[in-house]
């Protein structure tokens, strides 16, 4: 059986094309997958890397009552968050209008219910203002997960998240750690991050798609808690 696709929903942005989809195999359950501009963002079918991106940052911090993250998606990472009874307050912050809309309306299934935490505040707005905008030493943690990585952009434009200006504001807020989520490893991530944090390490996290094994990374950050206020 050829795989099947069947279009749920679909967005003309400022940015593009926006599609959300089903994804149908032989044998397997029906999966839901997002695409923007016809690049794959994430599916349904693979999401521990989500929640271990999720649950790995929050293992690092002493009491992450509050907590940023940057892009939506399908909404298993800010879900991993709001599982942690110690979260008090987690800020979403998506670029896109129409998937937030998706998430509330119950064409994402799962989004009604997770919307409705009450700790949960879902900002639509570009994350390079959000983080200018935001007040300093604002949160505990921050969680980065707009793009596969900085090798693999869903808008080209998202190249300056992973740079030494934006991770300057990024800095600015997080009182703890920052943690960035990327489909492989990279050196100027890593170098730019150790410019602006106090330490910086990459962790690998394998998984099994399938038949295929692969290794995701999970870029920490940390800020040392003697300069968390400056």
């Amino acid at each position: 059986m050829p795989t099947e696709y069947a279009e749920v929903a679909r967005a003309e942005t400022e940015r593009g094309e926006l599609v959300l989809r089903t994804r149908r195999e032989e044998s397997a359950p029906e999966v839901l997958e997002l695409r923007a501009n016809g690049v794959f963002v994430m599916d349904t079918a693979e999401t521990s890397t989500e929640r271990a991106l999720a649950a790995a940052a929050l293992d690092l911090v002493d009491g992450p009552a509050s907590v940023l993250v940057g892009g939506l998606g399908l909404g298993f990472t800010m879900r991993e968050v709001l599982a942690d009874p110690r979260v008090e307050r987690c800020t979403v912050v998506e670029l896109e209008q129409a998937l937030v809309d998706w998430m509330r309306d119950g064409t994402i299934p799962h989004g009604p219910q997770v919307l409705a935490d009450e700790r949960l505040t879902v900002v639509v707005n570009d994350v390079a203002l959000a983080f200018a905008e935001a007040g300093e030493v604002s949160y505990d943690l921050v969680l980065l997960d707009v793009d596969n990585g900085p090798g693999y952009l869903v808008h080209d434009e998202n190249a300056e998240l992973y740079r030494v200006p934006f991770l300057t504001a990024v800095r600015r807020v997080t009182r703890q750690a920052l943690v960035v989520w990327s489909a492989d490893t990279s050196a100027e991530l890593e170098a730019a991050l150790g410019e602006v944090f106090d330490d910086v390490r990459a962790v690998p996290y394998p998984v099994q798609l399938g038949a295929r094994a692969e290794t995701y990374w999970l870029y920490v950050a940390r800020v040392a808690q003697e300069n968390a206020a400056t």
